[in-house]
C-alpha cells in the first residue's frame, strides 16, 4: 500500500529549503508590517488589493511550512523528534503571524461605505468574498494587543493540550486477551486497530476488545477530563471577552452558516430518532435473535455477512470506477492521488488515527491519510477522503484565500464520493449482498448524521455546564451515556465501560462543534443525489462548478442552481428520508 512522499513540500525537516522559506516569511512579514501597519484603512482600492495579494502570498508560504510539519508529525505521532519539529515549526510560524494580526484587524475597522467605494477597483473586487467572510467576526473582534496575546498564548494553551491528547492516545495500548480463559495470551493493540476489532465477526472478540477499550480509557480518564475541562474553560474565557452569545457561535461564524439553519438540522435529526436509529437498531437486534444489543455489537457485521478482505488495488479500482461513471474529470483528478505518493494508507503503530485529507496549499496538492484494513467501510473511507482531495484540487483555482471551503460545504464532495461508490457497489450486488450493503450503509449514515449530531449535543451540554464549574470525569461520562441512549435508542445496552468512550473523540479537542458539518454534508448530499437520480441534464457540470467555487460562495448561492435551500425545514427532511427509505427496504428484506 502507498505511503506519503512529502518531498513535494520539503526534502527534510532540517533542509536548507525549509529554513530558506521560514527566513523569507520572517523578512516579508516585517516588510509588510513596515509598509502597511496603521495604514490599511487609508489605502485606496488598488493599493489595498496589492497589499492583500502580498499578504496572501506570504500566508500561503507559511501554510506550506506548517502543513509539512503537521504531516511529518501525523506519520508517526509517537516519535519525539516529529513532535519536537512540529512544535518548533508552530512556534516559529506563530511568532510570524503575531506580527501580521494588524492586517485583518484593520481591514475589519474599515466602515462598510468606505469599503464599498474601494471595491470598485477590479483588483480588490476579486477579493470581495474573502473580505466579506473576514468581516463576519467584526462584532466580536478585540483590540490588537488582546488579539496578539490570545494568538501567542495559543501555543501554550489549546495547541499544547491538543498535542498532549494526540500523543496520549497514540501511545495507548489496549490489552485484548486471545480468549476468555485465565492466563490467555494478551495482544497489545493500538487505538485504531482496537476500534476496528469492534467490527470483527467473532462476538467474543468484540466483547473482549470493547472491555479493553473502556477499561483502558478509564485508567486515563482523569487526564482526559482535565483536558476537556481546561479547553472548555479556555474557550469560555475567550468567548466571554469577545461577547459571543453561545459556545458554538464561533464555529457557526467560521462555517458561514446561520445558527437557525444548524438548529433546524438538530431539531430534524432529533425528531427522526424513532424512525431512524431507534428503528434500525431494534431491527438489527432482531437479526441477532435478541431484543437488545450490547454496545460493542453496534457495528458488528450481520450474522450472514461475508468477511472478505478487499485488497488495496481493488478498493482503488472500485472508487475510481464509481467516480468515472459520474464524471470522467472527477476520476482523472482522483487518479492522480494513486499515480503519485499522495496517500498514506497502511495502519501502523504510532501513525495518526482515523483519516483526513489535508489541503496543504493550492500551489502543491493535497495529501490523504487513511488506515486501510480491507473492509467495506475502509473502501468507503477511501472514497470519502478522495472526495475531499478532488474538491481541494478543483477549488485550488480560486487561489489560496478563496479556495478554503467552510466545513459545512467541505463535507459535500467527500460524502458524495461515498454515495457514488456505495451505489455502484450496490448495483452489482445480489439480494443477500444487497441486504448486507444496505445495512452497512445505514449504519454509516447513522454514524454520520445521528451520532455526529449527538456528539454536537454532547458538546453543547459539556460547554454549557462547564460555565457553572469544573465537571468530574463521572459527570462527563454521565452526560455522554445520556446522549448516547437518547440518540441510539433502547435496543442498545450501555454500561459503565462505554461511559468513557468520549475520551478518544479528537474533534472535541481539536475543533469544538466541528461535528455537525458531517450531518450537514450527508443530508445535503442525499438531496443532491436525489436530483442526480432524476437524470437532470448538466447535473455533473453544475456539481463540479460548485466544487470549483471553493469559498467564493456561501451555501445559499451554491445550492441555488439545484433549487435547494438549507433554511427550508423540508430540505433536512428530504435528506433524512433517504436513510428512512433504506431502513424500509431492509425491513422488507428481513
Amino acid at each position: 500500500m502507498p505511503e506519503w512522499d512529502l518531498g513535494d513540500l520539503y526534502p527534510a525537516p532540517d533542509s536548507a529549503e525549509l529554513e530558506r522559506d521560514f527566513a523569507l516569511c520572517e523578512s516579508e512579514a516585517k516588510a509588510l508590517a513596515a509598509d502597511c501597519a496603521g495604514r490599511i484603512g487609508s489605502l485606496d482600492g488598488a493599493a489595498l488589493a496589492q497589499a492583500i495579494r502580498r499578504y496572501e502570498v506570504l500566508d500561503e508560504r507559511l501554510s506550506r511550512l506548517v502543513s509539512y510539519a503537521s504531516l511529518v508529525y501525523a506519520r508517526d505521532v509517537s516519535d519525539p523528534k516529529s513532535g519536537q519539529f512540529m512544535q518548533q515549526a508552530q512556534e516559529r510560524a506563530n511568532e510570524i503571524v503575531s506580527g501580521l494580526l494588524f492586517f485583518t484587524l484593520e481591514l475589519n475597522l474599515i466602515p462598510d461605505g468606505e469599503l464599498a467605494e474601494k471595491l470598485k477597483d477590479p483588483g480588490l473586487a476579486a477579493y470581495e468574498p474573502w473580505l466579506r467572510d473576514q468581516r463576519v467576526f467584526r462584532p466580536y473582534q478585540l483590540d490588537q494587543s488582546l488579539e496578539t496575546l490570545l494568538h501567542e498564548r495559543s501555543l501554550t494553551a489549546r495547541q499544547a493540550w491538543s498535542r498532549l491528547f494526540d500523543e496520549t492516545t497514540a501511545a495507548m495500548r489496549f490489552p485484548v486477551p486471545a480468549s476468555d480463559e485465565d492466563g490467555a495470551a494478551v495482544e497489545e493493540l493500538s487505538l485504531e486497530v482496537a476500534l476496528h476489532r469492534l467490527s470483527d465477526r467473532d462476538p467474543a472478540v468484540r466483547r473482549r476488545t470493547g472491555r479493553a477499550l473502556g477499561r483502558t480509557f478509564q485508567k486515563d480518564i482523569r487526564l482526559f477530563a482535565l483536558i476537556t475541562n481546561t479547553l472548555a474553560k479556555d474557550k469560555e474565557i475567550e468567548d466571554r471577552w469577545r461577547k459571543l452569545p453561545a459556545p458554538e457561535t464561533a464555529r457557526h461564524l467560521a462555517n458561514l452558516v446561520e445558527p437557525e439553519v444548524v438548529q433546524a438540522l438538530q431539531d430534524a435529526v432529533t425528531a427522526a430518532h424513532p424512525r431512524l436509529s431507534h428503528r434500525y437498531y431494534a431491527l438489527k437486534a432482531k437479526w441477532f435473535g435478541t431484543d437488545q444489543l450490547d454496545w460493542w455489537d453496534r457495528n458488528a457485521p450481520l450474522p450472514e455477512a461475508e468477511d472478505r478482505t478487499i485488497p488495496w488495488a481493488e478498493a482503488r479500482d472500485i472508487v475510481l470506477d464509481a467516480y468515472r461513471r459520474f464524471s470522467p474529470q472527477l476520476a482523472e483528478i482522483g487518479q492522480r492521488f494513486f499515480d503519485h505518493p499522495w496517500i498514506d494508507a497502511p495502519a501502523r503503530p504510532g501513525k495518526a488515527a482515523g483519516a483526513f485529507a489535508h489541503p496543504v496549499v493550492p500551489s502543491v496538492h493535497p495529501y490523504l491519510l487513511v488506515n486501510y484494513q480491507g473492509k467495506t467501510r475502509d473502501v468507503m473511507t477511501l472514497a470519502h477522503e478522495l472526495g475531499h482531495g478532488v474538491h481541494q484540487v478543483l477549488a485550488g483555482g480560486q487561489g489560496h484565500f478563496l479556495s478554503q471551503t467552510p466545513l459545512t460545504l467541505a463535507e459535500t464532495a467527500s460524502v458524495f464520493g461515498e454515495q457514488l461508490t456505495f451505489r455502484a457497489m450496490l448495483e452489482a450486488a445480489g439480494p443477500q449482498k444487497r441486504k448486507m450493503m444496505l445495512a452497512a450503509k445505514v449504519e454509516d449514515m447513522l454514524n454520520t448524521v445521528v451520532r455526529q449530531m449527538a456528539f454536537y449535543d454532547f458538546e453543547r451540554r459539556i460547554h454549557g455546564e462547564r460555565r457553572q464549574g469544573e465537571l468530574s470525569a463521572d459527570r462527563i461520562s454521565e452526560i455522554w451515556l445520556t446522549v448516547q441512549r437518547e440518540s441510539l435508542g433502547p435496543a442498545l445496552r450501555f454500561d459503565a465501560d462505554y461511559g468513557s468512550f468520549w475520551c478518544y473523540i479528537p474533534h472535541f479537542v481539536h475543533s469544538p462543534f466541528y461535528v455537525y458539518a458531517y450531518a450537514f454534508g450527508d443530508c445535503l448530499v442525499n438531496a443532491l443525489y436525489g436530483l442526480y437520480q432524476q437524470a437532470e441534464e448538466g447535473f455533473a457540470e453544475r456539481y463540479l462548478d460548485m466544487l470549483r467555487a471553493g469559498g467564493a460562495k456561501r451555501h445559499k448561492e451554491l445550492l441555488a442552481p439545484f433549487g435547494l435551500d438549507a433554511a427550508d425545514p423540508a430540505f433536512w427532511a428530504r435528506g433524512l428520508d433517504v436513510i428512512a427509505g433504506f431502513i424500509d427496504e431492509l425491513e422488507e428484506l428481513s
